[in-house]
């Protein structure tokens, strides 16, 4: 495995692959890599000739520099990690690598940046497509990787990406987007980089937030949605040390709220959770049909 701290390198690994007629898999990462981000390396393995991991803290999608100055860095840890799960290639870079100058490109792809996490971090979905785009730029990758637990984030993507594909972008065209299940603990709490912030008092209770979803699930047979949604952040802030701040329940592909189970073929309830002192901010999303 090897590890790539400049563009044109990287842009000269990915040209010798092509020249081979090899297929690339990109696994963008902001670090502190866990068994979630494991699975999407080794599925990218299975699934592609060459792996690219991009492991970079992109400054541009935190709207909090306090969130950005505490966000986990574990470098050394993480490339052991991705040696040993077959990847071929991890690309490191500096913020001055990626951001030779301020990047001021504006994206919007209303409503799936502008709702839940869109109006509550505002600029955030607007980093994310930065990044994201700079890095399918410089690889071209066949196939890129994401994890559910970033659902929102997800429908953002495909998005951009079906806006360079208009543009005539080849990169664009030939990609696909493959999203990955949600890995979790044996408790229920889905795998995060932000977990390992959690004091363990609040790691103690964290797993409530996917009971409540699970439970959620076998309410709604027999309520409406608004009652779902309801019940749902109600048992989540009965729980000391635990506060909601937004859950909505939407059709899975444009991210709309639903105000019936009947308005989408596919629905997916959506939440963001406030966990401990600091605090800590948790997002989970469960699917309803």
């Amino acid at each position: 495995m090897e590890i790539i701290n400049s563009v044109k390198e990287l842009k000269a690994k990915v040209a010798a692959l092509r020249d081979n007629s090899k297929t690339v898999g990109l696994v963008p990462t902001m670090g502190a890599l866990h068994a979630g981000h494991a699975s999407l390396v080794k599925r990218s393995v299975r699934e592609n000739h060459a792996t690219i991991v991009s492991v970079f803290v992109n400054p541009t999608q935190f709207n909090d520099k306090k969130d950005l100055e505490a966000y986990p860095r574990t470098l050394f840890a993480d490339c052991k990690l991705l040696q040993s799960l077959g990847a071929d290639y991890v690309f490191a870079p500096s913020v001055e690598e990626v951001y030779p100058e301020p990047d001021t490109r504006s994206f919007s792809y209303p409503p799936t940046d502008t709702v839940m996490e869109g109006a509550f971090r505002p600029g955030h979905f607007n980093g994310v497509c930065q990044i994201v785009s700079k890095l399918f730029m410089f690889v071209e990758p066949d196939r890129a990787y994401f994890g559910e637990k970033d659902f929102q984030q997800i429908a953002v993507i495909r998005a951009m990406v079906a806006d360079y594909t208009k543009r005539g972008e080849e990169w664009a065209k030939r990609l696909e987007i493959r999203p990955c299940p949600i890995i979790r603990e044996e408790d229920g709490l889905a795998l995060s980089s932000r977990n390992t912030l959690l004091a363990p008092n609040e790691r103690d209770i964290a797993p409530n937030i996917y009971k409540a979803l699970k439970d959620s699930v076998a309410f709604s047979k027999t309520h409406t949605v608004e009652e779902t949604k309801q019940m749902t952040i109600q048992q989540i802030n009965a729980v000391e040390g635990l506060e909601v701040q937004y859950y909505d329940i939407v059709n899975a592909i444009t991210l709309e709220s639903v105000t019936s189970w009947d308005d989408a073929e596919h629905i997916q309830g959506c939440i963001t959770v406030f966990c401990g002192a600091k605090p800590i901010r948790l997002i989970d999303n469960i699917n309803y049909k």
